[in-house]
């Protein structure tokens, strides 16, 4: 389009609540999950895990498994040595002196977490192969193990890996300005200790792979539950030996992520040389206690915080040391999680100096990586934990002493304390309409009213104010932080001859709707029905090129891959149409999938009669391919920033330390919707996550570093009649990193809730002496705070 053609008027399905296409399926158990694929002939893999935290391997005896029917191979980590060129590797080397232990597929001398795999046992059928396991012997010489985080880095502590001499695995710092100073020149400086404690993702699905090898060709494909199938083929291709043009992954529908499926495991590397080494399909499905100890668990932080102002409220300064745990082995991401969130420490405020570091620490414990919010959620956690203790040493109201410090609004990029530029925001507003919507003066008179008339059930109002950096990374960036990867997304559209279209993406959705989405998107651009649009994703055959999806940038990044390879699409539509109409390119409009000579009654053409034309090929405008079809790579100039404040109202009662959620207002800002009901499903599910982390979520392990939250028994996710109903709303500040002005708004959700419910139970209890509780907010840890600030209250 030339930029003297009249502007385009196109049919508006972006920000329309479409059903989502993909539920049909889904909600009637037509979907196809990894573990419904079945090829003829394959067997099954179990693994044999280590019981102990920390041990050598003194020896394994297979004989009695080997012997058991149905067996068709035992196998250890030393008998498939030469099966693998590399170990798991990871992809982000936070620093260039970090120490990155040797994690192999299978244990060789030393196991170093519950759950670390020891054998490999393929059998017939699952059964059989779980059964034969349990006949394996491994002697163990058990090691003194580390496992609560700072005591890992004391003298003395037991080390997880003895040949690095240390468990301190890296530490990465970040200063703007003088911190020292700012706390110099403050009235008040607070400090804070925060826990993020551990938590496991616990997705519908468990992961599941299946390899088959081709019939011909020397080729495989691999389904696996993953969120990044881009990334399982080319770090599988590496580790294995394997060309990448060998081997096709496909994600079929996967039942969540929330970043456990954001990894390359030993389970899918384990699958694929079976399967090369027996030339049959080989099969795996995670069960739900394998899930607890083998898939990585999420957060695992220590939160040291201070924070100057003035008296009246304006922050100065703050100072950020982080103890962020590694567990035994880093895998894909585990580094970089705690050094992502350093840029949102500071928040949506103002001030001049800022001081992070982190340190990283192995554990004996189940490595930690992604988790929904990764990084950003922990930091929203931490700032909006001090606000609320500064808040009190001001004798302030939290609200108040966060209107104070906001940014103020912004439409281009501005450079915050941490030094990165947040592309634009509307804090003020954003902030005002959640304390309109939840009655915020309201409930603070009846909570007045409450303490006055002795309830025994305290009434607590918790703010979360956030921002997220989203959009996934620009490339240059990512190099910038050592992440091995390039943030740039691709994305394919062509119209057949027929005049439908055919969207391909590289990102690959775990129930984010993208089929729905994208569809909107390219039909807006073509001016056709989205009904007329197909989406095709999650296999690396079909979309060879993609980044997939994490870090809240499929709509940001992928999403506008798919708007630019749709606008490439109409501008050759456009030269076609002006040869056809036999006008002047620059004299044509484009309205509603149909071009016309702006300003007269003549003829027109529509998009699909172009795609036919072009499709025929014999009157194209000379030098031109035929069909319509065109591929786009977008990198983003910049992160985007969502962002948005959540608010939540609690009962706490004083009796029983039982901690209700009244009420939850999440005001949200994601630039352009797309799909409004979309964003609300989003919201629903992050929210949930983050009262869950806040209340009831908690992996523990005792002091030998045994799991005592192994299964769904010990470990509690809520259940619907647990949360509230969720009350949402938006604003709409646009992004100018992208030409849809999207943000993103998959994390949210789980990065602003966790902070408005803490801050709401020790609003509640604020009175009665309590002014600090670590999550998970169980009944007892409640009572205990109460009893323990009753017992020293004169």
């Amino acid at each position: 389009m030339t930029d003297t053609a009249p502007p385009a008027r196109r049919t508006t399905h972006v920000g329309q609540s479409l059903p989502r296409r993909e539920d049909a399926a889904l909600l009637t158990g037509r979907g196809t999950w990894t573990d419904d694929i079945a090829p003829l002939g394959a067997v099954h893999l179990a693994l044999v895990r280590s019981p102990v935290a920390h041990a050598r391997i003194t020896a394994v005896d297979t004989a009695a498994a080997r012997e058991h029917p149905g067996v068709v191979a035992v196998l250890t980590g030393p008998d498939l040595s030469d099966d693998f060129v590399a170990g798991i590797p990871t992809g982000w080397p936070v620093t260039e002196d970090i120490l990155v232990p040797d994690h192999r597929p299978l244990a060789h001398a030393e196991v170093n977490h519950v759950g670390d795999a020891v054998a490999v046992v393929v059998a017939g059928d699952a059964a059989t192969a779980r059964d034969a396991a349990e006949l394996v012997i491994v002697d163990y010489d058990e090691l003194p193990a580390a496992v609560d985080l700072e005591a890992a880095l004391a003298p003395g502590a037991p080390l997880v890996h003895e040949e690095f001499g240390t468990n301190h695995c890296y530490t990465w710092p970040l200063a703007v300005g003088d911190v020292d100073a700012a706390f110099a020149e403050a009235d008040v400086v607070v400090e804070g200790r925060y826990v993020q404690q551990r938590v496991i993702p616990s997705p519908m699905e468990t992961r599941a792979v299946v390899v088959t090898p081709d019939a011909v060709g020397g080729g495989f494909t691999l389904h696996t539950s993953t969120q990044v199938p881009h990334f399982v083929r080319d770090i599988l291709a590496a580790i294995c030996g394997i060309s990448d043009t060998k081997l096709r992954v496909v994600a079929p529908d996967v039942g969540g992520g929330f970043g456990a499926k954001l990894n390359v495991y030993a389970e899918e590397a384990l699958a694929l040389v079976l399967a090369r080494r027996l030339k049959r399909p080989v099969k795996w499905t995670e069960t739900r206690s394998e899930h607890h100890v083998a898939t990585t668990h999420g957060r695992g932080q220590v939160q040291y915080m201070t924070i100057g102002a003035t008296r009246d409220g304006k922050i100065l300064g703050m100072r950020i040391r982080l103890v962020a745990d590694m567990g035994a082995y880093l895998q894909l991401l585990t580094p970089g999680i705690a050094v992502f969130g350093a840029f949102t420490y500071c928040g949506l405020y103002d001030f001049g100096a800022y001081d992070f570091s982190c340190r990283g620490v192995f554990t004996n414990l189940t490595p930690t990586d992604a988790y929904r919010g990764a990084g950003r959620s922990e930091a929203a956690y931490a700032h909006e934990r001090i606000l609320d203790d500064l808040a009190r040493a001001l004798e302030m109201d939290p609200a108040e002493l966060r209107l104070r410090n906001l940014h103020p609004p912004f439409s281009e990029p501005r450079t915050v304390p941490s030094g990165v530029q947040y592309d634009s925001g509307d804090y003020e507003t954003c902030m005002r309409r959640a304390l309109e919507l939840v009655d915020y003066d309201g409930l603070r008179a009846e909570q007045a009213r409450r303490r006055a008339a002795g309830d025994t059930v305290e009434l607590g109002i918790g703010i979360g104010n956030f921002t997220e950096s989203g959009g996934l990374s620009p490339s240059k960036v990512a190099a910038g932080v050592r992440l091995q990867s390039g943030g740039w997304e691709a994305a394919t559209v062509r119209m057949t001859t027929a005049g439908r279209a055919e969207v391909v993406t590289g990102t690959s959705p775990h129930g984010q709707g993208h089929e729905t989405a994208w569809a909107q998107i390219t039909a807006d651009s073509l001016g056709i029905d989205p009904a007329d649009v197909e989406v095709f994703h999650g296999d690396t055959m079909v979309a060879p090129f993609g980044r997939d999806t994490y870090g809240s940038r499929s709509l940001a990044v992928g999403g506008t891959a798919v708007y630019g390879a749709a606008e490439k699409v109409v501008a050759k539509a456009r030269l076609i149409a002006a040869h056809l109409l036999e006008a002047a390119e620059s004299d044509l409009q484009f309205v509603d999938g149909t071009f016309s000579v702006a300003g007269t009654s003549g003829p027109s053409i529509t998009i699909q009669e172009i795609a036919g034309a072009a499709s025929l090929a014999n009157d194209l405008p000379e030098g031109m391919e035929p069909n319509l079809t065109a591929d786009y790579h977008f990198d983003p100039p910049n992160f985007t920033w969502p962002f948005g404040t959540h608010i939540c109202v609690v009962e706490v009662d004083t009796e029983t330390g039982m901690t209700t959620v009244r009420r939850f207002v999440a005001v949200d800002d994601c630039g352009r919707i797309v799909n409004p009901q979309i964003v609300d499903g989003q919201l629903h599910g992050g929210i949930a996550q983050g009262i869950a982390q806040a209340l009831y979520e908690h992996a523990t392990f005792d002091e030998d570093g045994q799991p005592t939250s192994a299964t769904l028994a010990d470990y509690a996710v809520p259940a619907a009649s647990d949360l509230p109903s969720f009350d949402l709303d938006q604003t709409v500040t646009l992004s100018p990193t992208n030409p849809l002005g999207a943000k993103g708004i998959g994390e949210s959700g789980a990065i602003g809730s966790s902070p408005a419910v803490v801050n709401a139970a020790i609003d509640a209890l604020a009175a009665r002496g309590v002014t600090h509780l670590d999550m998970p907010l169980t009944p007892q840890r409640v009572w205990r705070a109460l009893d323990g600030a009753a017992k020293v209250t004169p």
